[in-house]
């Protein structure tokens, strides 16, 4: 590929379904506005549908040029970023719903990058970035990855220092929870709920008196079987409470209501531990060898709470009850979230944007000079 003329400033591409009200755009939303645009051009490339909404209109906003290009061909929107002498793209997409990856098979730009969307590699050749941090990928796992790593400093995600929680106060009784009683939460999507994990769920049930587990709703019929799963147990189904959809800040509003979110495991959670940390709820986790069962590791180092990561189910599991057991333990973990939140590197979107765009420098400066592509360590 021609190269492009070194210009004042590195030109990025951001290429997306899902500029909208969507995790993703709830994480990213910040990045984009923090951006320096004295030193970088950036341009969206939007190919999701679907109307206007606040998150959707911050992304527009944030951007040099929000260009629409659902209606265009893979190959229309590879030579587009091409005449647009794109420097950098970056996929937020991966192989999740709706992405367009043959667009970087095609070759949009010079250099790309996969980060965020999907949790793992690309296998292709034609990515040749992938944004981590040494807790995802530690340095032995590096050969299981096509594209060379950037490492950041602290977690890989970003996440938006800005973000609204409600002010709204709920009461148990109207979310249908016991007004006494522990509440085990895990907000994160259905499936990746596994039996093992609900086995660990239900024993845990079982020893706690009173408590109950508070799961989102994500159909009739994901609720209906998880109940019949827990009689299997021997644990009453009108123990797991499931929470309805709502607005996003009020959905974070409603974290305030659960004592501890207990992941899954080995798909942990992403956007959802964010979730829960920046509402002051904490999670335990059980870290795995993936990509995907490392994240909430990752950001719970990144929140100075690594006491909270388990490495073996049984560890998982008694750590959990013992928090669950001992409220002066469970009050100064809150405590510590509470004061970490605010000083350590997690939410701090305005760290995070001087790291990534080092990283951008670094590999156009690599680029330009004809260097070959290697696993990059930002500091």
């Amino acid at each position: 590929m021609q190269k492009n003329k070194l210009n004042k400033k590195i030109r990025i591409g951001y290429y997306s379904a899902d500029f909208r009200e969507h995790a993703m755009s709830y994480l990213l939303v910040n990045l984009f506005e923090q951006h320096d645009k004295s030193k970088f051009e950036l341009i969206a490339f939007s190919f999701g549908s679907g109307k206007n909404d606040e998150i959707k209109n911050r992304v527009s906003n944030s951007f040099d040029k929000f260009i629409d290009v659902n209606l265009k061909s893979d190959k229309e929107i590879s030579q587009l970023s091409r005449d647009l002498k794109i420097d950098i793209a970056v996929d937020l997409m991966g192989f999740t719903q709706n992405n367009r990856f043959n667009i970087f098979v095609q070759r949009c730009a010079p250099i790309q990058v996969n980060y965020l969307g999907y949790p793992g590699t690309s296998g292709s050749n034609c990515m040749d970035y992938l944004i981590a941090d040494k807790i995802l990928i530690p340095k032995q796992n590096q050969k299981y990855f096509s594209e060379k790593i950037i490492y950041m400093p602290d977690s890989y995600q970003v996440n938006d220092s800005k973000r609204k929680i409600s002010d709204k106060v709920f009461t148990k009784k109207e979310l249908r929870l016991p007004e006494d009683g522990f509440v085990f939460c895990c907000f994160n999507q259905s499936y990746k709920i596994t039996p093992y994990v609900f086995d660990i769920w239900m024993r845990l049930l079982k020893r706690i008196d009173g408590s109950v587990l508070w799961l989102i709703k994500d159909s009739d019929i994901g609720a209906n079987n998880l109940k019949k799963e827990a009689q299997k147990r021997g644990v009453e189904p009108d123990r797991i409470i499931f929470a309805d959809k709502m607005a996003n800040a009020e959905h974070l509003a409603r974290h305030k209501l659960a004592d501890l979110f207990i992941d899954t495991f080995p798909y942990t959670a992403h956007t959802t531990c964010s979730d829960a940390l920046w509402s002051s709820l904490p999670v335990v986790t059980h870290i795995g060898q993936s990509f995907a069962s490392r994240v909430s590791a990752s950001l719970l180092t990144a929140i100075g709470l690594s006491e909270l990561i388990t490495k073996t189910e049984k560890e998982y599991e008694e750590l959990t009850f013992k928090i669950a057991n001992d409220k002066s333990l469970l009050n100064e973990i809150k405590k510590k979230l509470n004061k970490n939140r605010l000083i350590k590197p997690l939410f701090n979107t305005k760290l995070f944007t001087k790291n990534i765009e080092s990283a951008f420098v670094i590999i156009h400066e690599r680029y330009h000079s004809n260097m070959l592509v290697k696993n990059i360590e930002i500091k």
